[in-house]
């Protein structure tokens, strides 16, 4: 392990060296900086935007040995997405990090294995079949808001996100989730990502009872048990429900089965995009009512007048019958969007805003720097669902608001997200009432995808 991450430094390292005989990096911070380093992982919106001000929309900042092109702004954004996304390649950057866990699955792979593999999940994630999924959704949320307590205090952060975690075992993997089956995977599965949250150094260690020897571990008991799943269900000769049903059900081009690994890999990945994004949002999007009334008062009238204490339909949570709703989790998504970075490496020379990047390089983008700047968000850091009124909307440029990627990555599981958001809230806030603790304001790590340091903790209430 240790001599693995000494070639991969040379080889980054020869890297630099082949790309600047030929050309000039982007101006920024290019010179080595243990500061910079530290910074994006502790303050990173901050050091981009600083960049940002002082040399433009595309500049460099060297992290540890490499240095990385960074391109913030909703013109480079739509470059990366959508215009000029054949110059770059999503396998080789900085996300190769969770190749441990997710394997080739559908963030870690590019070209026609990609393009075809999510033609073939496309079905899956169509309007009609989320609309079934959403009594899931329901359900889980009914039963979560059921087993909360006058006056009990909760850590909102874990408690929603083993809510969608049960609700992306059920909804995307068709997993029956009775009887307890679902918690060995569900911890094995939290297990194998807990990795992330520890200090950069300190994953890299390969020594035993260390961060990397327990995820190695974890990795292998979640292995086990996707296995166990797929092998009883070829066994049983039912493929099951699901995108995992999906995956077995599906032959390749001389008729045969789907490798096992193939589909492991498959399902693994949608397990960590399908409710990391939920997480995320949801919690911020309590703490952020939490701390404006007005706000929050406007959801949960609106919600009273349209949902009461029903049960909501899914039509009802098409994203057009609850607008106030809407507004409020949109401007969660800009400010808080889960996917902050997007990695990617140029595979040609290419000109991003005016300013030439050349090939062979990492180059990122950022949505959460880009939701941040003042000149495309008045007063950014103020949270303001108004801003998502149509008018508001239909006036940002191409490339100003994207928490779910765009062009041929878009987030493949973005309308299943935003179902289960406003599930979660349309049944939760006309329930259960959460008053925010008296904290400081969060500080957000980035581990791998956006959240509370140490949590967000309210008290919860009748209503």
């Amino acid at each position: 392990m240790q001599l693995g991450l000494v070639r991969r430094i040379a080889d980054d390292l020869r890297r630099e060296r082949r790309v600047r005989r030929r050309a000039v990096l982007p101006p920024g911070s290019v010179a080595p900086s243990w500061s910079n380093t530290r910074r994006i992982i502790s303050d990173p919106l901050t050091l981009l935007l600083e960049h940002e001000r002082r040399y433009g929309p595309v500049f460099t900042i060297r992290l540890l040995h490499e240095p990385i092109v960074w391109a913030v702004g909703a013109e480079v954004n739509h470059q990366i997405l959508v215009s000029e996304f054949n110059a770059f390649r999503w396998r080789e950057g900085r996300f190769a990090d969770l190749w441990p866990l997710l394997g080739d699955g559908l963030l870690n792979i590019d070209g026609a294995y990609h393009r075809d593999f999510r033609m073939l999940m496309l079905p899956a994630f169509h309007r009609e079949y989320i609309e079934g999924v959403v009594a899931t959704m329901i359900e889980e949320a009914i039963a979560a808001a059921q087993r909360l307590e006058q006056g009990q205090e909760v850590e909102i952060y874990h408690w929603v996100r083993e809510l969608a975690l049960r609700i992306a075992l059920r909804g995307l993997l068709g997993l029956d989730v009775t009887g307890g089956r679902e918690q060995p995977l569900a911890k094995a599965f939290e297990a194998s990502l807990a990795i992330h949250g520890e200090p950069i150094l300190v994953q890299m260690l390969p020594l035993p009872r260390l961060p990397l020897a327990r995820a190695i571990a974890a990795r292998r008991a979640l292995d086990a048990l996707v296995w166990a799943e797929i092998e009883e269900r070829r066994r049983r000769g039912e493929p099951g429900r699901g995108v995992l049903g999906l995956l077995l059900a599906t032959t390749d081009d001389s008729g045969s089965p789907l490798p096992t690994g193939v589909v492991r890999d498959q399902a693994v990945t949608l397990l960590f995009a399908g409710h990391d994004t939920t997480t995320t949002t949801f919690t911020f999007l309590l703490y952020e009512l939490g701390r404006g009334r007005a706000a929050r008062e406007a959801v949960e009238q609106e919600l009273e007048e349209v949902i009461g204490r029903r049960v909501p339909t899914a039509a009802e949570l098409d994203g057009h019958a609850l607008p106030v709703l809407e507004r409020a989790l949109k401007e969660t998504l800009r400010c808080y969007p889960a996917a902050w970075v997007g990695p990617r490496r140029s595979i040609r020379d290419v000109t991003l805003g005016g300013v030439h990047v050349p090939a062979d390089i990492g180059v990122h983008y950022s949505s959460w720097a880009t939701h941040h700047l003042g000149s495309l968000y008045p007063d950014p850091f103020r949270f303001d669902p108004d801003r998502f009124l149509p008018e508001r909307e239909a006036a940002l440029p191409r490339g100003a608001y994207i928490p779910f990627g765009g062009g041929s990555r878009m987030c493949l599981g973005k309308r299943f997200a935003e179902y289960e958001l406003r599930a979660l809230a349309a049944v939760l806030l006309t329930r259960v009432r959460f008053e925010l603790c008296p904290v400081e304001p969060p500080r957000i790590v980035t581990t791998p995808t956006l959240g509370p340091k140490g949590g967000l903790r309210f008290m919860v209430h009748g209503r």
